[in-house]
């Protein structure tokens, strides 16, 4: 049996101005200078977190303390998020056509609520965030446990995001992947929309 494996911003969710305006503020709490182009480039190359580590250590605070922070900060900005185009659709046809569907993303345990107001939480066997406590993208933990605990394929198992690091955690899990990067790799296959997975060869 087919199964999609979901990333959440920038895959399902369109985020990234609720992700960008929480690091903002964080930013001006503990008087960081905000580059709103530059940040924006590294999250998408890398991930949140390894900003605040990076910041973090360039101005010797805490790393967990700016995560904790703009985490709090992003929850009051739920309303900020919308579903990337062809979401609904997407997941629809994925369930009509059988194919099982779980989100693995670094998002809090707040991604909950976001799925439930966007009203696409039940489309979603299981949803892990980062409240799970596994080790963060590209270490496989999290995509191993919901393989072994679902009895998933992995020929068949699929994981869908927007970075490289999305295609990384797949390639390590010993799993397929969808992205919208192109990605040397032959088991990445690349889209520019998400309503282009319904003409993949899966």
């Amino acid at each position: 049996m087919t199964s999609f494996i979901w990333d959440l911003d920038g895959t399902l969710l369109d985020s990234y101005d609720a992700i960008l305006a929480g690091i903002e503020e964080t930013y001006a709490h503990y008087d960081l200078e905000f580059n709103r182009e530059a940040i924006r480039s590294f999250i998408l190359q890398h991930s949140v977190w390894e900003l605040l580590e990076k910041v973090a250590a360039e101005n010797d605070l805490d790393a967990r303390k700016l995560n904790a922070y703009r985490g709090s900060s992003l929850q009051e900005k739920n309303a900020q998020i919308h579903l990337m185009a062809g979401a609904k659709e997407v997941l629809t046809w994925a369930e009509d056509a059988g194919i099982a569907n779980f989100v693995y993303t670094h998002k809090g345990a707040n991604a909950h609520q976001v799925l439930a107001d966007l009203g696409i939480a039940q489309y979603f066997t299981k949803i892990v965030t980062s409240a799970d406590g596994f080790a963060r993208k590209p270490h496989p933990a999290a995509i191993d446990y919901l393989v072994e605990k679902y009895d998933l394929d992995k020929a068949s198992t699929y994981y869908i995001g927007d970075r490289r690091l999305d295609v990384e955690v797949a390639i390590h899990a010993g799993i397929q992947s969808i992205n919208f990067q192109a990605y040397p790799s032959p088991v990445n296959q690349e889209i520019s929309i998400l309503l282009d997975i319904k003409t993949l060869k899966i």
